[in-house]
């Protein structure tokens, strides 16, 4: 770490991935100042800036005039905002972009924004030219502690979330904490459910310290912002680290997303439901599955139900959508990728921070436990 990263109070976290590792920085001034954080990784003084029209407008002039300073030659393309861009029309126009830009494989592509910037920037440099690389500008307190670690990229399809994809690990997570400021209420805390999940699968002790400081994260303190986004990254770095491809614990990252999934899909990503808010409603209802499976005690459901409704985040599927029958949801659910050999593998829980993987859930238990919790 050098001086002026010291005096900036910047954490870095590693992701030990051997000639794949990356770091993790974070902390607050990184996009006004990002040339000492890119040097050791820029080939040449050239690059790509990806983002969408709102992160742009915002953050886009700064970024790109303090680069410019530092004698980088920059080229910026534009997205809308939304989750409808993580498609294959994006997808075509922005490597189409890329390409005339004249990006070639040794060069580095950015991707400034949330998790929708992060996911498809991501998945255009997995395939540009057989593989560019990337750096992870995430400005959401979700793409910050979840979807710009670990290399998972990809677009949506009718049949459900980010089933076109590649594993595409980044060179670089630039994580500026000021960016938290400008964000909605409701993003900010629909980007905390990702936060209390890390606390769900393996850092109990993690849940309890959300449990009593989650007013400060959310309400913008910097100190416990940085605190909560460094050891979310750890947890998931950790996790990445010792299963990479997810071909077994990484995934533990999907408590709450094979629920939250299919609510997303159901909803048409028409920002009906945030993905953050899904992945909150997924949670409870694993741990509440958990409970009718006689795995969890019904104690620590209630524990997590209470912190999500104290945060003001939702904890029941109906709170966000209605008309989603138990049929429709386990079809949304037969999509999902961890589906093998036509079964599920769940993500359950034994109690607080103690989430594991499961292929047993009878069919007809899950369906009544679906008919129960959607009407």
């Amino acid at each position: 770490m050098t001086e002026q990263q010291q005096a900036q109070k910047i954490t870095q976290v590693p992701v030990s991935l051997g000639a794949r590792g990356y770091q993790i920085m974070i902390g607050e001034g990184l996009l006004a100042d990002p040339m000492p954080y890119l040097a050791d990784i820029l080939p040449r003084p050239k690059l790509a800036l990806v983002s969408d029209d709102v992160v742009a407008a915002r953050y886009g002039p700064a970024l790109m005039a303090a680069l410019a300073d530092g004698g980088v030659d920059v080229d910026l393309h534009v997205i809308p905002a939304g989750e409808g861009s993580k498609c294959f029309a994006e997808l075509e126009r922005l490597c189409a972009a890329l390409l005339d830009f004249g990006i070639e494989r040794s060069d580095l592509v950015m991707a400034l924004g949330g998790g929708v910037v992060g996911d498809l920037t991501g998945f255009a440099a997995s395939v540009l030219r057989r593989g560019v690389g990337v750096v992870q500008l995430p400005t959401t307190l979700l793409s910050q502690v979840d979807s710009s670690v670990g290399g998972k990229t990809g677009i949506n399809m009718a049949q459900g979330k980010n089933l076109v994809g590649a594993f595409h690990q980044p060179r670089r997570v630039l994580i500026d904490l000021a960016t938290l400021d400008s964000l909605p209420e409701r993003e900010r805390k629909a980007g905390y459910a990702e936060v209390v999940k890390y606390g769900l699968i393996d850092r109990p002790d993690f849940f309890t310290w959300l449990e009593r400081n989650e007013a400060a994260v959310l309400k913008g303190d910097k100190q416990a912002q940085a605190y909560a986004v460094a050891e979310s990254c750890r947890a998931k770095a950790a996790i990445v680290v010792a299963d990479e491809r997810e071909s077994g614990a990484r995934a533990l990252l999907n408590l709450g997303h094979s629920f939250g999934h299919a609510i997303e899909a159901f909803a048409g990503y028409d920002g009906r439901v945030l993905h953050g808010e899904a992945v909150a409603i997924g949670c409870q209802m694993a741990l509440d599955l958990s409970v009718v499976l006689d795995l969890c005690s019904q104690a620590d459901a209630d524990r997590l139900r209470q912190h999500l409704a104290e945060t003001g985040l939702p904890h029941r599927c109906t709170d966000l959508c209605t008309g989603l029958s138990a049929d429709r949801m386990m079809d949304l659910m037969a999509q999902d990728k961890k589906v093998s050999a036509g079964v599920l593998t769940f993500v359950l829980s034994r109690g607080i921070g103690r989430a594991f993987l499961s292929r047993d859930v009878p069919p007809d238990v899950l369906r009544g436990f679906l008919t129960a919790n959607l009407i």
